[in-house]
């Protein structure tokens, strides 16, 4: 199975990005992951919110493959404990699924089009957290949840 993340905007802080960058190395003894990112709408602050949501909303679904289940990461999704999304995500491998996509959406969220398109949602916490931070913490959690499938001692340090 492979995992994508789908992110809109780049991440500009340069320590979240190196921090980041050491869980997808860390991930690739695991399994194929990569993070996508899709470009930020140009001149996004002319737009309403529901519009942005909107042209976002398309440009994310243009990276889906009929075939792929996508999880959309949403204050409003499921909350796992770290054991729990291990659970979740032995689940999603042992049936058969070649690509399981995660999405963050933009500032606004994800438009009803997206909503529409998602096989389910994750909550990481009910706090509220920048998309740079979330990218952070999601590709951690996942990074954790491969050590705890494989009986690694991460998850306990």
């Amino acid at each position: 199975m492979n995992i994508k993340l789908l992110v809109i905007g780049k991440t500009d802080n340069a320590a979240l990005q190196s921090l980041i960058q050491d869980y997808e190395k860390r991930l690739g003894f695991y399994i194929r992951f990569n993070m996508e990112i899709i470009p930020d709408i140009k001149n996004a602050k002319k737009l309403n919110e529901a519009l942005q949501k909107e042209k976002e909303g398309e440009l994310l679904l243009k990276k889906i493959q009929p075939a792929d289940v996508l999880i959309l990461l949403d204050e409003k999704g499921r909350e796992y404990t770290s054991v729990g999304f291990s659970e979740f995500l032995q689940k999603k491998m042992n049936s058969g699924i070649k690509q399981l996509v995660f999405a963050i959406g933009g500032p606004y969220g994800f438009s009803e089009a997206v909503y529409k398109q998602a096989g389910g949602k994750l909550s990481l916490s009910p706090m509220t957290f920048s998309h740079q931070m979330i990218r952070l913490f999601f590709t951690e959690q996942l990074y954790r949840a491969f050590t705890i499938l494989n009986n690694e001692p991460y998850h306990h340090r």
